[in-house]
């Protein structure tokens, strides 16, 4: 299993609706990519490490696939669709790391 962590990088000029990312982009991205999705979740940044420090992303959005090919099969068709809603919510673009699952 792999995940795809969508980071967007938090600074004091940053916008980021969470409200329109949660109830709209995300619901288009499941809906798009349809079974190869096996988990969605998203985590908002709330601290940094030290008091009243920013967190360094605003945002995490992750996404779990079976392989890397399922989610390069699944994502492609829609990158442009995914990519033109950014405008829509933030001010920032996303760095996307694909990781291996690894349990411990």
């Amino acid at each position: 299993m792999i995940k795809v962590s969508v980071m967007y990088p938090n600074s004091e000029s940053v916008k980021f609706d969470t409200d329109y990312y949660k109830n709209s982009h995300l619901p288009m991205i499941q809906e798009s990519l349809g079974d190869a999705l096996k988990g969605l979740e998203l985590e908002v940044g709330i601290a940094g490490r030290a008091p009243g420090e920013l967190a360094p992303y605003v945002a995490i959005a992750h996404l779990k696939f079976d392989s890397v090919a399922s989610f390069q099969e699944s994502f492609a068709p829609h990158g442009e669709k995914f990519a033109a809603d950014v405008e829509n919510y933030s001010n920032v673009q996303g760095e996307l790391q694909i990781s291996e699952i690894i349990a411990l």
